[in-house]
């Protein structure tokens, strides 16, 4: 008997390690576990998910059991036992009431000027006049403590989403140089003016820590202030502390060598909450596209990995807030619990939805050296891996992963297939309809199967990982990696 029971071990062993990556990913991958998760994620239980809120604290909960049952390890450094990274944001009301005096302009808050960034104040005294507010226009003063005025956009992109992409650098620049606070000024049309207010006058989230929030962050609505003396009042404006969490979780490589070396899985599971009710009196954004797809896309990699390693180490990093502005990505980047040299390669999972139930869209595809690997992985399940086919929308630099690229780490996203960012898109994205159960899970299986598999073959890849020369983030990388 025990030359039997040895025996059938050996065979179980053997076809074990005879398996295919393809029959390893099939086995693991199963259409009724993606839609138990995913339906559970966008369920109206959780509410939509949003930072901060009960509904996100059940599913980290969910998550991390999840994790535990596959058999992933907590991660060293990590807060809770070992599954969590807590972060601390600013939650702040809007202001209830403001004005701005600059010479003899006057500007009333929400009618003339919106608020950015700011806290209640009653000041006065006079400002530096930076122009665009470029670089080395920071650099022409000794500007502590002082006010600056800013043309919005740069003297090449005046367009509305310029806008904002700029106003971030400036943030920074401003408060590189312990500037108190700044009026970025532009004559906004009527319609584009109701939009920036309605943006601005809501509830929003910052990382807390450090004097961040002392800096001032005006928006005026006017052709160019023609005095250099103001007086500032903001009142009724409110900030609390909160605190939500990252999921982390890590398993062990298989090869001497290469499992010092990791792969990281993430995505995130925050999605924006609750809000007014529509026709069909639905008022929770249910978030199952954005992002409950992309969340299961990491559980169903860790599943697979913890039966099956790879030769490289993994690690699962479920971010939160996401939607408040990539603020628990930043958290992690700016506080790795893996030191970034050992991160090799990343792939983030994100989407707005698809309209192409024959393509994977992976942003960044042509970007990374890893092209062949997930065109590998999609052709196996009968898709087609495609790039990114709206590159001026820039999603490269709009999700998770940027924050990552940023320090050199290759770091595509990988998204549902879609051809356009169009009506069938728009029809569910950031809307109450984007529940579970309008989604197509015969696509669906063959899409969560070749991301499993592209993390498979990345993870065990003889090749080098890294961006194509020319890249932007090309540089970062040959610093990061010391190459």
């Amino acid at each position: 008997m025990k030359y039997i029971i040895i025996s059938i071990l050996l065979l179980s062993a053997n076809y074990l390690f005879a398996q295919s990556p393809v029959e390893k990913v099939v086995e693991t991958v199963n259409k009724s576990e993606i839609k138990a998760h995913i339906y559970f994620l966008a369920s109206d239980e959780l509410k939509g998910r949003d930072t901060g809120s009960p509904g996100i604290e059940k599913a980290a909960e969910y998550l991390v059991d999840e994790l535990k049952s596959y058999g992933v390890k907590p991660v060293p450094g990590a807060d809770g036992d070992g599954y969590y990274q807590y972060i601390n944001f600013r939650k702040t009301q809007p202001a209830q009431s403001g004005e701005l005096q600059i010479g003899n302009q006057s500007f009333q808050l929400n009618n003339d000027f919106a608020i950015v960034k700011g806290r209640n104040i009653e000041t006065s005294g006079s400002i530096i006049d930076l122009d665009y507010g470029l670089e080395e226009d920071f650099k022409r003063h000794d500007l502590e403590g002082k006010f600056v005025l800013l043309r919005a956009g740069t003297p090449e992109d005046s367009s509305n989403s310029g806008f904002y992409q700029h106003m971030n650098e400036k943030i920074a620049r401003a408060r590189e140089a312990g500037v108190k606070g700044v009026f970025e000024y532009y004559d906004f049309p009527e319609s584009y003016w109701e939009n920036v207010v309605r943006f601005f006058n809501r509830e929003t989230f910052e990382l807390a820590g450090n004097d961040q929030d002392s800096l001032i962050y005006l928006w005026l609505r006017t052709e160019n202030p023609a005095d250099n003396s103001f007086e500032l009042t903001i009142e009724g404006l409110q900030n609390e502390i909160i605190q939500d969490k990252n999921v982390v979780g890590r398993l062990e490589g298989t090869d001497p060598e290469l499992k010092d070396e990791f792969v990281i899985y993430s995505a995130h599971y925050d999605h924006v909450g609750i809000g007014q009710p529509d026709a069909e009196n639905d008022s929770i954004f249910n978030g199952a596209r954005d992002n409950a797809v992309g969340v299961v896309t990491v559980l169903s990699t860790a599943k697979n990995v913890a039966l099956y390693p790879t030769r490289r180490s993994s690690l699962f990093v479920l971010f939160t807030a996401e939607e408040k502005g990539l603020y628990g990505s930043s958290y992690y980047a700016n506080n790795p619990l893996i030191p970034h040299k050992q991160v090799v390669y990343l792939f983030n999972s994100d989407g707005g939805g698809y309209n192409d139930t024959t393509v994977s869209t992976i942003i960044g595809l042509d970007r990374t050296t890893a092209r062949n690997l997930f065109e590998e992985a999609n052709q196996a399940f009968g898709l087609e891996a495609i790039d990114d086919p709206t590159p001026g929308k820039n999603f490269f630099n709009r999700s998770d992963n940027v924050h990552f690229a940023r320090v050199g780490i290759p770091a595509p996203t990988y998204s549902m297939g879609f051809t356009a960012f169009d009506a069938e898109i728009e029809k569910y994205y950031h809307q109450r309809n984007d529940e579970a159960d309008t989604m197509d899970y015969d696509y669906l299986l063959k899409f969560f199967r070749s991301y499993v598999l592209s993390a498979r073959l990345i993870a065990n890849t003889d090749q080098e990982l890294f961006w194509v020369e020319g890249d932007p983030y090309y540089e970062a990388g040959e610093k990061l990696y010391g190459r």
